[in-house]
């Protein structure tokens, strides 16, 4: 049996794909905003000498990077209110539950690359005077920032991908619109497919913008 392709049907509704595909994008970029904010607090707690703040960020962060990010967030949105006695809307459960997830991610790619510099550049500042808090931003993060800059890339771009999973609870991203359209045209061959499109158009640039970056910061060392 040969299928007969038909995206015409499909295609008038772009503005549902293309508002979709705007949604995708809000999501990623404001969870990749809070998820740094929460990265490098979870980063410093991480690194500081408290053991109750390395603990607390510890427990976040094993949370967060052991269960399925699906998981999360239809618990945030059908569970969490029950606990807390209230409701919560299905947007903001998205964007907290992104931003939560990929900030564990964060948290460990600028611990990593902080904890990647020599000891011995710590010591050298020190001997010349400068306050730890100095050292930091002058000498350590500096380094750090390059060495951690593909991770945080190739992380921003595995979150958009991750966004296609909000429509589970109902939020209008791309994912949802493609739905939308297959209930109103039974075509799931070519509602899926344009999806998918629509996200390699999206991701493919960024992937290979991040392997450029990767290539020429491994020149520079």
């Amino acid at each position: 049996m040969t299928y007969s392709w038909d995206f015409h049907s499909v295609w008038q509704y772009y503005d549902l794909f293309l508002w979709g595909l705007w949604i995708s994008v809000v999501y990623t970029f404001g969870s990749i905003f809070f998820g740094i904010v929460i990265g490098l607090v979870t980063c410093a707690a991480r690194l500081s000498s408290w053991k109750l703040l390395n603990v607390i960020a510890r427990i976040y962060q094993e949370i967060f990077r052991c269960t399925p990010l699906l998981v999360q967030l239809l618990w945030f949105y059908y569970a969490f209110p029950l606990l807390v006695g209230g409701s919560m809307d299905n947007r903001v459960a998205a964007l907290l539950t992104l931003a939560l997830y990929v900030g564990a991610f964060y948290a460990e790619i600028f611990r990593g690359g902080i904890v990647s510099i020599d000891r011995g550049q710590h010591e050298a500042a020190s001997a010349i005077g400068m306050s730890p808090g100095q050292s930091m931003r002058r000498i350590i993060l500096p380094q750090a920032l390059k060495r951690v800059l593909p991770s945080f890339i190739n992380q921003s771009v595995i979150q958009f991908k991750n966004t296609s999973l909000v429509s589970v609870i109902s939020v209008a991203d791309l994912a949802y619109m493609a739905a939308v359209v297959n209930g109103q045209t039974y075509r799931p061959l070519e509602s899926y497919t344009l999806m998918a499109g629509l996200y390699i158009a999206m991701l493919l640039p960024l992937t290979q913008a991040a392997d450029w970056i990767e290539r020429r910061l491994r020149v520079s060392d």
